[in-house]
């Protein structure tokens, strides 16, 4: 997955929206105004953090040389994954819907709604 690949697939989340709030590298994808994925635009492989439950978040590191602890965040709850091409697109793409499914299930009921 190449850094276009990651942008589209996050931009097709419903509500979802890219920001580049901390400086002109680091992208942001967030919906509900809550990150659920964080990405360098030169990293080579492209490498992201996504949320992730925090007893899934040490399981995916036990099995998968390519997913580390959050860099810059909170270790138990986000993972950084590197795109190395060890993984499948498919995964990835799974991964990514979890972190986005964690961030919409934390927003109030009522907010919620507008995300299904």
């Amino acid at each position: 997955m190449n850094i276009e690949e990651l942008r589209a697939y996050c931009l097709t989340k419903k509500g979802a929206e890219e920001c580049f709030p901390f400086d002109h590298e680091t992208l942001v994808f967030k919906a509900g105004g809550k990150a659920f994925l964080l990405t360098g635009i030169e990293s080579k492989p492209v490498r992201f953090n996504v949320k992730c439950d925090p007893e899934l978040a040490v399981e995916l590191r036990e099995q998968y040389d390519c997913v580390k602890p959050g860099y810059h965040m909170n270790k138990k709850h986000w993972n950084t994954i590197i795109a190395d091409g060890s993984v499948p697109g498919k995964k990835l793409k799974e991964w990514i819907d979890h972190s986005y499914g964690l961030i919409i299930a934390s927003l109030p009921k009522k907010e919620q709604e507008k995300f299904r």
